[in-house]
């Protein structure tokens, strides 16, 4: 196992996850259910196979496409979502 990949896809998904709508919607289900494990149980099975999901995505677009382009679309739409998070960020703090 590459142990670079396996650490740099961990942080980035980790911290993508902070603050996401999932760990929102996770927050909020654990504090209405007095089973915690339960919660986290079934968000990490969700997770998983969402991460699943997208791995075989992504491994069936790379023979499909080339890497760079794969490379290239995903930066792209990163840059995309980082603008527009700070877009917002922005009209928030005007209308304080």
């Amino acid at each position: 196992m590459q142990l670079p990949l396996l650490a740099s896809t961990f942080i980035t998904v980790f911290l993508a996850e902070l603050g996401d709508k999932t760990q929102l919607a996770t927050v909020a289900l654990s504090g209405t259910s007095d089973k915690p494990l339960a919660v986290f149980i079934g968000s990490s099975f969700a997770l998983v196979l969402a991460s699943l999901l997208g791995a075989a995505a992504g491994g069936s677009l790379a023979n499909l496409i080339p890497e760079n382009i794969l490379q290239l679309v995903a930066a792209t739409g990163f840059l995309i979502i980082g603008t527009r998070l700070l877009v917002q960020s922005n009209q928030v703090e005007d209308l304080h």
